[in-house]
């Protein structure tokens, strides 16, 4: 007698293409560097209201049980062990596949391809959390890079809005929520969230993920816009 085949969930599909020069973070090593990041990060994600994640650091179901998201990272200043990153960008598509703090994270990296060889490289350890500091929990959080790859990585900041473009891969745009203070948008101050104590809500305005057999699509979804200060050093861990 013949069965049904459950479909597949709708997560991101584990492929063979990591990139051969860097490390697995299944393996949980973390080999201290020099670095450091400033800039800002932009995220849009399919929860249907404000991410629980950031005041709860992490240990609330997403609303819509598991979490589809891409991020945006723009560096205006930063260095990996004596290398320029400044001026560059990063995209990350990512699968959590319940609360953000327990893990099994899956992670395609779209690299700035004005990167330099050594500017790549230092890009794929610090977001694999290999070189420890303060993305170093991403060895523990992230079970899969899925794949990791150059590509013309676009940022746009105009206003109350950013966008993250990365060919017809990633097309998302987010807008600040205003506040009642029009000078100033919705936001969280002082958190211990990962990404940085301040954190401004926004939400998706025409946003779409297509790669890996997945189409996903954020309009009118939970975004934030967060300043960043992350760093490593060669004499420290995580």
């Amino acid at each position: 007698m013949s069965t049904k085949k459950r479909p597949d969930a709708d997560r991101l599909a584990v492929s063979q293409r990591i990139d051969s020069r860097m490390d697995n973070p299944k393996r949980r090593k973390i080999t201290p560097r020099d670095w450091a990041i400033k800039g800002e990060l932009i995220l849009n994600c399919s929860c249907t209201v404000f991410c629980p994640c950031v005041v709860s650091l992490g240990k609330h179901e997403p609303t819509e049980g598991d979490c589809k998201a891409w991020m945006g990272i723009a560096i205006d200043e930063g260095h990996f062990e004596g290398e320029d990153l400044s001026g560059l960008n990063v995209g990350l598509m990512v699968y959590i596949p319940g609360r953000m703090a327990d893990g099994g994270w899956q992670v395609a990296a779209y690299v700035d391809d004005r990167a330099s060889g050594k500017a790549y490289q230092g890009l794929l350890e610090i977001f694999s959390g290999a070189a420890g500091g303060t993305t170093g929990l991403f060895t523990l959080l992230v079970s899969d890079i899925v794949n990791a790859e150059r590509e013309k990585v676009e940022i746009t900041r105009e206003g109350n809005k950013r966008g993250l473009f990365v060919g017809k891969k990633i097309q998302g745009e987010v807008q600040m929520i205003d506040g009642g203070n029009p000078e100033h948008p919705v936001m969280i101050t002082n958190s211990k969230y990962w990404m940085g104590p301040d954190i401004i809500a926004a939400k998706g305005l025409k946003s779409r993920v297509r790669d890996f057999g997945k189409m996903w699509d954020f309009s009118g979804k939970s975004a934030e816009i967060c300043p960043i200060d992350w760093s490593g050093s060669a004499g420290g861990g995580r």
